[in-house]
């Protein structure tokens, strides 16, 4: 195993153990008790960002393990928005992004990682890349979190790899289901391989001494994932969702 699979998580939705009720339907992202830790001003605008923001809550996950506060996801919003690392699809409830090379910008700029845009890697790529100590933000279809069903396309949903296995990949599933997909979830490279797109963004453990800030990002030209509108989430009862 290259990572203990204890790595933090964190949810898009600020309840992950409501997760299954927002997919299904039964419950709206509006009614989640605890949407005002997102520092949303509404349980509206909460609503709106919630479906959004896989890419973040892995950078919260990248943040908490290197021991640096997490910020509110709306923070958060605010400052991929400035950075252009989300960008509003004009006429539509759908947002351009996450878009990795100003996301790797400016979380290097913010944050000192290094993140490296790799807009072609394969699944044993990606799995020699965790042998070397890194964790990659990964971009796969949203059904992984049911790891036994064939999607229909991939990509499109970020998740946070964070080790290997035994042949298995080590993932933190922002969508995931609580005890199943969720945290610290074991999924065999193989059937990883059937979700994902091919491409995502390496986070390249941290070095010694102080966090070096505001270098360029590592190679590869920018790539991105498109967010869903405000109803996207209850496409899961019928085979969608974030």
């Amino acid at each position: 195993m290259t990572r203990p699979p204890e790595y933090p998580f964190y949810s898009q939705w600020e309840s992950p153990e409501l997760v299954p009720s927002f997919l299904d339907g039964s419950l709206t992202a509006e009614q989640d008790p605890r949407w005002h830790c997102s520092g949303a001003a509404s349980p509206a605008e909460y609503a709106y960002w919630a479906v959004k923001t896989c890419g973040l809550a892995c950078l919260k996950m990248i943040l908490a393990a290197r021991g640096e506060p997490v910020p509110p996801t709306m923070r958060l919003v605010g400052r991929a928005l400035d950075r252009q690392a989300f960008v509003p699809i004009p006429g539509t409830s759908r947002v351009h992004g996450l878009i990795y090379r100003p996301f790797a910008d400016w979380v290097r700029a913010d944050y000192g990682i290094a993140a490296e845009v790799a807009a072609e890697l394969t699944a044993d790529g990606l799995a020699g890349r965790l042998a070397g100590g890194a964790v990659v933000i990964a971009s796969v279809h949203p059904w992984v979190r049911w790891p036994d069903r064939v999607p229909p396309d991939r990509g499109g949903h970020l998740v946070l790899v964070t080790g290997r296995d035994d042949g298995q990949l080590i993932l933190n599933n922002p969508s995931g289901l609580p005890g199943t997909s969720q945290h610290a979830a074991r999924i065999a490279l193989t059937d990883f391989a059937r979700f994902y797109a091919g491409r995502g963004i390496v986070i390249t453990p941290p070095g010694p001494g102080p966090a070096r800030r505001g270098a360029a990002a590592g190679p590869g030209r920018g790539d991105s994932e498109v967010s869903p509108g405000p109803m996207y989430p209850r496409m899961a009862a019928r085979g969608g969702g974030p």
